[in-house]
């Protein structure tokens, strides 16, 4: 890669769908900043963005939020979600190609590829796509009806997704699906490259500080939730069912049924929360619902839509992190642990068998109850000694494979190669 000077102060874009509290958010969070670190000019565009209910970096990351195209519904009547999040993100296309005061080098683009065409037709900017999924696999066909309204979609995707510059995918996993579900691409030799997202890792006294004062930062009602009894098992993700935050619920029941200490053990259930979104809300119903079925009242705490300090804190107070996802593409929660010096419990499939060293830094297993109600179960009976090294493990293992440092310099590799290739076919044109 290129890490000539000459390529410093650099104008990049991002072009974001919905800059929420997700783990996409996260990933693209933090590669602005990164690269406003190294230098270079940022800006980030989006459909939505509230203020009240986004990353703190959007505000202090040194880099500014545009909204555009919000105007555009996002669902028609609860439905054709996927054809109204394209065309909203076309709208955002647009207002950087047209209205946007800056012209960009570099325009990064993910999870919407069909802006990627229009960026490259209106303007001079070269485009990176990061691929965190193909969409067209996460979209349900119960119908005739819903595969014909796919059809369309699922071929931009994959013919949209051939114009970009340069593509990365955020795992190993990811890029084995990317060849298999882009047949056409693939036959043209297209192949991404693999840059890990990452996160922050704070300091020891940082996490010594969280260790004294979570209570504080938690509140009332939920420190004393954590403070009434044994071991706190945490999970993290959003209210979505493909997350399978059940499956720690019914864990717990399975812990508890076998006795001993497993019947102290209680669950904290975070993650990220949207009101408008109504599998958001739903889900929650169920899941306080699923509680209420395995008699478990008392037992489990929901806290939706959390802040950066409580998610803090309750790394702090918790024993350990349960992570349900099965297939997941990466997942950014098990390095957010890890990082935390925790240790992490997670399906044996997708992302997390390459974040996690099964043994060393949390556990791999079947996405059972049983499964994961033995692996609790192993886990918390280790003694203080094997905790401590689990957590040292887990946050050396964080540093030298998912720091921020280093996704920044490799992004920014990314982002310079292609700025001297559009720079060089300038100058070969003008000649």
């Amino acid at each position: 890669f290129l890490t000539l000077t000459s390529w410093d102060n650099m104008k990049v874009a991002f072009l974001h769908p919905d800059l929420g509290l997700g783990g996409a958010e996260r990933l693209v969070v933090d590669a602005a900043v990164e690269l406003v670190q190294q230098g270079h000019h940022v800006d980030m565009y989006t459909a939505y963005y509230d203020p009240g209910r986004c990353f703190e970096e959007t505000r202090t990351g040194g880099f500014s939020v545009t909204v555009a195209g919000s105007w555009f519904p996002r669902h028609i009547g609860g439905k054709l979600m996927a054809l109204c999040a394209y065309i909203r993100c076309m709208l955002v296309a647009l207002h950087i190609a047209i209205s946007a005061k800056t012209r960009y080098d570099v325009v990064i683009v993910d999870q919407v590829s069909v802006v990627i065409p229009l960026l490259k037709l209106l303007t001079k900017s070269k485009v990176l796509f990061y691929c965190h999924f193909p969409d067209m696999l996460l979209a349900q066909r119960k119908s005739l009806l819903k595969k014909l309204y796919r059809a369309p979609l699922d071929w931009a995707e994959q013919t949209t997704t051939g114009w970009a510059d340069h593509i990365l995918v955020n795992s190993h996993f990811t890029a084995g699906v990317f060849a298999q579900t882009f047949t056409r691409l693939a036959a043209r030799g297209v192949q991404p490259d693999v840059l890990y997202p990452a996160v922050p890792v704070p300091s020891q006294q940082s996490l010594q500080a969280a260790s004294s004062g979570w209570r504080e930062a938690l509140g009332a009602e939920l420190a004393g939730f954590v403070d009434a009894g044994g071991p706190v098992v945490l999970s993290i993700n959003r209210f979505e069912r493909k997350k399978d935050i059940g499956l720690a619920v019914r864990a717990l029941a399975e812990l508890r049924a076998r006795g001993g200490e497993g019947t102290r053990v209680r669950l904290v259930v975070a993650g990220g929360y949207d009101v408008r979104v109504r599998e958001n809300v739903e889900h929650l119903r169920e899941l306080q619902q699923l509680v209420a079925e395995l008699q478990l009242g008392g037992l489990v705490a929901f806290l939706p839509s959390f802040s950066d300090a409580q998610r803090s804190a309750l790394l702090a107070a918790a024993a350990l992190v349960v992570y349900t996802p099965q297939h997941e593409h990466f997942g950014i929660v098990p390095i957010e642990a890890m990082a935390a010096g925790k240790p992490v419990l997670a399906c044996r499939s997708g992302g997390p068998t390459e974040s996690i060293a099964d043994g060393e830094t949390g556990l791999l297993c079947d996405p059972t109850p049983a499964a994961f109600a033995a692996a609790l179960d192993r886990l918390l009976k280790s003694n203080a000694a094997e905790a401590a090294r689990m957590g040292k493990a887990a946050r050396a293992r964080v540093e030298a494979m998912f720091s921020r440092p280093a996704f920044g310099s490799t992004l920014d590799g990314y982002v310079c190669s292609l700025a001297a290739g559009k720079k060089a076919a300038a100058a070969a044109k003008a000649e």
